[in-house]
């Protein structure tokens, strides 16, 4: 946490506090009591958020330039509403604003959950290795039990379109990196066309949490298990296998990438004492079932990973960005789309 701000006078980046107060006065009367103080979390790399008067949780997009459907607060709003009443676990949601006017940007308003968010091995080594498996599988019972919720029982059967879906994301893509693009990238235009060219057919759609990992999730010290899945901004009904892609990108692939302290994930892989990916998969197998072209999906998964740390490259040296770590994102960003050439090509 950074230092936390209570005077309305000076606001934290992104926040006014004296606008908010207002607007929560008028829509909320009573839910967060005055006066309001908020920290702004670090450890974030895409949307702003802050923690309200020790209890609640405020969410908007970053500041400056944003990429075209992404940091979208009323999907993330949407998705964790449907599923407070299924075993996902979710912080409740409160409150939605699309107004504008009050900060800048569309933002909500949902409950703190207590409990741990691991982005470090100096949180992850003291836990042990029976701890850490514990966690781990608990991180992907959870996500299989996402996988499994019927969204049509949810109200969300019109929250995407899985027709075309793996098509759509490759074209999504290569138009994100358009927009972000600022140097020579050969390689990115390479793995845009094999993936193009080898698009597997997809398993029966679910809901896609769309950057599933373990700094994303809030863990219960006590019993190990998951207490909340954070970060939906992402999210939609499509293909599930795409989870599994983005989270080995990040549990083996980015463990790989050697380019000074890891900004994205500190050695939270089976280098750390964690288990394998493929003792994940094996897991998560036991309740959903598993793809045999889970090579294309990492292939993606690095594409878009990439091209989301671009964006956050592009923001950096524009001046836009808010708070540590951001330095050395853009260095990720050619061997990831390498990695992704080799995934694809069966290579890794």
């Amino acid at each position: 946490m950074s230092q936390p701000w209570t005077d309305p006078m000076t606001t934290p980046p992104g926040l006014d506090l004296t606008r908010l107060q207002d607007y929560l006065d008028a829509k909320a009367p009573g839910l967060v009591g005055a006066p309001l103080s908020a920290e702004l979390v670090a450890g974030g790399r895409s949307n702003l958020t802050y923690v309200l008067n020790e209890v609640f949780v405020l969410r908007r997009p970053p500041l400056g330039h944003v990429l075209a459907t992404a940091h979208d607060m009323s999907r993330e709003f949407r998705v964790i509403s449907a599923l407070g009443s299924t075993a996902v676990p979710v912080p409740e949601a409160l409150l939605l604003c699309e107004d504008d006017a009050v900060l800048g940007a569309p933002f909500y308003l949902m409950a703190r959950v207590p409990g741990a968010v691991l982005r470090h091995r100096e949180q992850t080594d003291p836990l042990g290795e029976d701890n850490r498996r514990k966690i781990a599988f608990a991180m992907m019972d959870t996500l299989a039990e996402l996988h499994l919720v019927d969204p049509a029982e949810v109200g969300l059967a019109e929250f995407g379109r899985p027709e075309g879906f793996l098509e759509r994301q490759v074209r999504r893509w290569s138009k994100q990196l358009e927009h972000s693009r600022s140097r020579d990238l050969p390689a990115a235009d390479t793995l845009r066309e094999r993936l193009a060219a080898t698009i597997p057919a997809s398993p029966r759609p679910a809901i896609v949490h769309g950057d599933y990992r373990l700094d994303n999730l809030i863990v219960d010290p006590e019993t190990l298990r998951v207490a909340a899945v954070l970060d939906w901004e992402m999210a939609t009904i499509g293909d599930p296998q795409t989870d599994l892609g983005l989270l080995l990108a990040y549990w083996n692939v980015l463990d790989r990438i050697k380019i000074g302290k890891n900004p994205i994930a500190d050695g939270l892989g089976a280098a750390a004492g964690f288990p394998s990916g493929d003792e994940l998969l094996a897991r998560y197998a036991r309740s959903a079932p598993l793809s045999d072209d889970l090579h294309w999906y990492v292939g993606l998964a690095c594409y878009k990973l990439a091209i989301v740390l671009e964006g956050i490259h592009y923001r950096y040296t524009h001046g836009q960005t808010v708070g540590k770590g951001f330095d050395e994102i853009g260095a990720l960003v050619p061997p990831l789309l390498e990695e992704g050439i080799a995934a694809i090509n069966g290579e890794s």
